[in-house]
């Protein structure tokens, strides 16, 4: 853990201090357990949330507005990309809810949700930032 730690972008702490959102805690849980995934995820701000690049392409974006949950988007980045025959990566989890086959999101209310799915959530990052 204190190697995720070490990854945490300052700015993206900062924006969410500033923020001061009802589920902060959610969010800190979730930022730990993406960076801890691979040593090579960087987080940033982008689309008013905390995103996650993996060899400097978007794939992950934190959705926090409205704040009544928080929804992990899985995506290719923001250029449209020509659509693939089948969805990206197989996911049993139901975790994923899926809006292209190349753009899936994830969603959260609290933190016993999060620590259910971490497992599940775990599998779909590894294989998301490879894809």
């Amino acid at each position: 853990m204190a190697n995720e730690l070490n990854n945490l972008n300052s700015a993206v702490t900062d924006f969410l201090i500033d923020k001061n959102h009802p589920l902060r805690k959610e969010i800190e849980q979730l930022r730990i357990l993406i960076l801890s995934i691979d040593c090579n995820l960087t987080e940033n701000i982008k689309w008013n949330g905390p995103n996650y690049c993996f060899n400097n392409e978007d794939r992950i974006t934190m959705k926090i507005q409205p704040p009544k949950n928080i929804q992990l988007i899985f995506h290719r980045g923001a250029k449209k990309r020509e659509q693939p025959k089948d969805k990206l990566i197989n996911d049993n989890s139901k975790l994923l809810v899926w809006k292209e086959n190349d753009r899936a999101i994830a969603t959260f209310t609290n933190r016993g949700e999060i620590e259910n799915a971490h497992s599940a959530l775990t599998e779909i990052i590894k294989k998301w930032i490879v894809v």
